[in-house]
């Protein structure tokens, strides 16, 4: 227990945090017609998880620091249990959302304690078979979210992909303080409350006007104010972070431009393979009838062929610069968004597979080397800022990516569907327009807007990928996958005794 208590531990956290990103994709079309859900409650649903995740990750790993990594953590897994009960029992969409927000608090906690314990226990060999279990555990989270979901809400129902959690946050929690050591980063550090703030109400703001944007349009009164605070946050954030004694995050570091280019392909690697996702399973079971399961395992030959690529490039690929294997697999990821933007109204579930096995041996190539090549790209005293900014710029990439795809499909659907049934039938009510306009054409018009958002996430990351080949040069990003440099403060750890 001693040995592999703490990984156990950490990995049940890990697994329910990142499942919870995907597990609720296929369960949308569900929550629609049981909360009388519209697209922007859709919207929020997947993206209130994501967004705490990315806004809060940064600030409460710093927390963590100060206050002990392994009370943090289970703090947060207690809030995302609790959380997770309150999502089961949503009778709503407004509290389904906070909910959700509350999710990704706890798994904010979660995940940015998560290497640091494992650094705090495991040193050498056995530091490097803990990454490589960990690393296993988050890409299966990732695959069978959706199959899992489908399977769920097709069984007891969409409330139970929520419940699910209970039963394992309590092991992890019991775990967790039965075998995991107190930790703490080096003494004299601050809490960058500030800067904490600041980059949330930037995050948020943006992400509010994305959403926005698709039910009101882009020069709507409102959605500018949203992009205009947005703006006012970010230059706050950033004067902030340039006088702290202890930032969150060093605006300087963005002057290197391999790390600039790391960021930017975190963040269009996340939004092009992952952000339209849950159109997609919109389009499945409410425009093509498919049930939660069939449209979940649809998903499949993306996460199969991600598992495949990734399990034989760490061993083939081991070595090869990482700008090579992110910008790789990016430009893979937009040519499988190209391959499925030719959908029209007699398309199938089949028309998806080529593109879907592309976007996956992307994903495979570019997610494995992202978290390295952002470690690489500064100086190993900054590598806990870097891997903290990789993972706050992923999953903010998913939360706008959803936001803005959901704008893009709606926007497309209006060219031939008035502005409401546009929106309802993106958000899932195909079966109540059916009365009312022809088959054929709520077909036509779905396979369009899944086309053109298609195309958008082609180009992210095409641009992307090019950004990324350019611009990530520094030699000692050549190094892929994790290592044991992806918990950077070890040399500096301030163990406690078990208590």
């Amino acid at each position: 227990m001693r040995t592999w208590g703490p990984l156990t531990a950490v990995c049940l956290g890990t697994f329910m945090l990142l499942l919870d990103v995907t597990i609720a994709i296929v369960a949308l079309p569900d929550m629609a017609r049981a909360l009388d859900a519209s697209l922007s409650d859709l919207q929020w649903v997947m993206d209130g998880y994501a967004l705490a995740l990315a806004a809060l990750l940064l600030g409460v790993g710093a927390a963590a620091d100060v206050l002990g990594r392994r009370r943090v953590h289970v703090v947060g897994v207690a809030v995302f249990a609790v959380a997770s009960l309150l999502c089961g029992l949503a009778g709503g969409p407004r509290m389904l959302v906070a909910a959700r927000a509350v999710q990704g608090l706890g798994a904010a906690a979660m995940f940015a304690t998560t290497l640091p314990l494992l650094g705090s226990v495991y040193q050498g060999k056995r530091r490097s078979v803990a990454l490589g279990v960990w690393g296993a555990v988050s890409g299966a989270a990732a695959a069978v979210g959706p199959v899992l979901g489908g399977l769920l809400t097709d069984g007891p129902g969409w409330r139970w992909i929520f419940y699910v959690n209970l039963p394992v946050s309590v092991a992890a929690f019991w775990l967790t303080l039965r075998v995991v050591p107190e930790s703490r980063g080096p003494r004299g550090r601050r809490v960058d409350w500030a800067g904490t703030a600041t980059f949330a109400a930037a995050a948020g703001a943006v992400t509010y006007g994305a959403v926005r944007a698709g039910a009101q349009g882009w020069t709507e009164s409102g959605t500018l104010v949203s992009f205009a605070l947005a703006a006012v946050a970010l230059v706050c954030f950033v004067v902030v972070e340039r006088r702290g004694s202890d930032p969150l995050l060093d605006p300087r570091l963005f002057l290197k431009p391999a790390f600039s280019g790391v960021m930017v392909g975190a963040f269009a690697f996340n939004a092009a393979a992952f952000g339209a996702l849950a159109y997609t399973s919109i389009w499945l079971q409410t425009v093509l009838g498919m049930s939660p399961v069939r449209g979940g395992a649809v998903f499949l030959w993306l996460s199969l062929a991600s598992f495949v690529v990734a399990l034989a490039g760490g061993r083939l690929l081991h070595g090869v610069p990482a700008r090579f294997t992110v910008g790789g697999g990016l430009l893979l990821t937009g040519a499988g968004q190209f391959c499925m933007a030719g959908l029209d109204a007699g398309s199938g579930a089949g028309a998806l597979v080529p593109g879907l096995v592309l976007v996956g041996v992307g994903t495979g190539l570019a997610m494995p080397a992202i978290a390295g090549a952002a470690l690489a790209a500064v100086a190993p005293e900054r590598a806990g800022m870097a891997g903290g900014a990789v993972n706050t710029f992923r999953q903010l990439g998913y939360a706008l990516g959803v936001a803005v795809f959901g704008t893009v499909l709606t926007s497309d659907m209006r060219g031939t569907l008035p502005h409401d049934a546009a929106h309802a039938l993106a958000g899932g009510a195909a079966g109540a327009l059916r009365g009312t306009f022809p088959e054929h054409t709520l077909r036509g018009a779905f396979a369009s807007g899944l086309g053109t958002v298609a195309v958008t996430a082609g180009l992210v990351a095409t641009v992307a990928g090019i950004l990324v080949l350019a611009l990530v040069r520094t030699p000692r990003a050549q190094r892929v996958g994790v290592t044991e440099s992806a918990v950077p403060t070890l040399g500096e750890e301030e163990v406690a005794p078990r208590p």
